[in-house]
């Protein structure tokens, strides 16, 4: 396993007061604890809270996750961003390239499309060994990295929705 580059100097990005979505795949029930064990730690440092949506599979969060976001928009609670987290293994199948591949590919659409502040924490792995190793906070801490990843994003889009809200409009009066 490539080990990971985290700058361990800087000090992790801050969200105070911010509400991040974790929508969790429990196909996998030990391994997806250790991910959400990491991501739950990594918000709560960033100063923020989470609400956890458990599904099926890996396929079922990019679907769980929009019906979230509309949801606490119309409840005028808006999330902040969101994490999605589960784990596919390779079987004797093609299906693992169906699973891992759809499920990227709708949760890069979903972000991009919404301009969400999202972290994949979906584990895509040959055997158990490789995602209890990612899934460990103590380890690989991969829940931990893609709620950092979502931290870092919504904080961005944060920053720049202040830097920007008094700047003009393009073709406003002067």
């Amino acid at each position: 396993m490539a080990e990971p580059r985290r700058d361990v100097s800087k000090p992790p990005a801050m969200l105070s007061g911010g509400r991040i979505l974790i929508v969790e795949a429990r196909f996998y029930e030990a391994i997806g604890a250790q991910l959400l064990d990491g991501a739950q730690r990594a918000i709560a440092a960033a100063g923020a809270s989470s609400e956890i949506i458990n599904v099926p599979g890996a396929l079922e969060i990019p679907i769980a996750i929009a019906i979230a976001l509309d949801a606490a928009a119309e409840a005028g609670e808006p999330y902040d961003g969101a994490v999605a987290l589960g784990c596919v293994i390779r079987g004797e199948t093609y299906h693992f390239e169906i699973v891992a591949g759809e499920s990227s590919r709708a949760l890069i659409e979903l972000a991009v499309a919404r301009r969400l502040a999202l972290g994949n924490g979906i584990l895509t792995v040959e055997n158990e060994a490789q995602a209890e190793a990612r899934a460990d906070p103590a380890r690989g801490d991969k829940g931990g990295d893609a709620a950092r990843a979502a931290i870092v994003l919504a904080a961005l889009k944060r920053d720049l929705g202040a830097k920007f809200s008094g700047a003009k409009k393009p073709g406003a009066a002067k």
